[in-house]
């Protein structure tokens, strides 16, 4: 998930800037697995002046090009934007608003209230202290210095629908089936608490053709750490490698809820702890 899965699509603006004559003892197969599961192409968008400064795509609407580039900023571009943010992800929002990608759309306090409350996935969190407003991001951050105040799971029963599932796509499954889930440059794997569609706010994007449900008691059990997130995505850094084991992989599924072949597992998804 992106990305979990959800919008994963934001992490190839950080790759691009990096140089293209990486060491060779990078991890490759990350790299892999995570260009296969954006599903977006490898160009960075932004850049220019006007609305070519915002994130997303030509046919996107102004209003979602403007969330995409308050999310990327929040979780991704900070440091180089040089936008002042706290340890805990949260940014005074005059500096968001001064920013020059938002800047130049003339996006006052008011329309962001405005696109925060009617954001379906609640990815940002707005918020008073004293005189002064912050916002952040929920979760999705690549900014190691970032350290999310989230919920410890200590059990199944700490995730209020008991399920936990990454959607992928059918090419990043080729890998992950191999290496399992990894958090590649983010700080977390995103597990949602549903199969989007079945009321499911964040986590999970609609597009996904390949869901992968997790077995959080036996990951547990294992010393593997969960938490959850503000707006529900259920989180995990995976092992000391950044990793989810396949053995933790309790069934996988495709998008129309066929068991993929070899990967059967629990009979009765909807209720993993059964």
């Amino acid at each position: 998930m992106d990305s979990t899965i959800e919008d994963l699509a934001e992490l190839h603006f950080t790759e691009q800037k990096q140089p293209r004559n990486r060491n060779k003892s990078a991890k490759p197969k990350q790299q892999q697995q995570q260009r296969a599961g954006s599903g977006s192409n490898s160009k960075p968008s932004g850049g220019g002046g006007g609305n070519n400064r915002l994130r997303g795509l030509p046919k996107d609407s102004p209003e979602i090009r403007m969330s995409k580039t308050l999310s990327w900023l929040l979780r991704h571009g900070a440091q180089s934007e040089r936008l002042p943010m706290r340890a805990d992800g949260f940014v005074k929002v005059s500096d968001l608003l001064a920013n020059k990608r938002v800047s130049s759309e003339s996006l006052d306090f008011g329309g962001l209230q405005d696109m925060v409350a009617k954001d379906s996935k609640q990815r940002f969190n707005l918020k008073q202290e004293g005189d002064i407003w912050w916002i952040a991001a929920n979760q999705g951050h690549s900014m190691k210095s970032v350290k999310l105040e989230t919920k410890p799971i200590l059990s199944l029963e700490d995730i209020p629908t008991k399920i936990a599932v990454h959607g992928t796509t059918n090419a990043a499954w080729n890998l992950i089936s191999k290496t399992g889930l990894s958090k590649m440059t983010r700080n977390h794997i995103h597990l949602a608490q549903g199969v989007a569609g079945d009321s499911v706010v964040s986590g999970m994007r609609k597009s996904s053709q390949v869901l992968i449900f997790v077995d959080v008691e036996r990951a547990l059990a294992d010393g593997v750490k969960f938490s959850l997130s503000d707006n529900g995505v259920v989180l995990t850094e995976g092992d000391d490698r950044g990793f989810l084991a396949t053995k933790y992989f309790s069934r996988v599924e495709t998008a129309k809820r066929v068991p993929v072949p070899g990967w059967e597992g629990d009979p009765n998804p909807e209720s993993p702890a059964a």
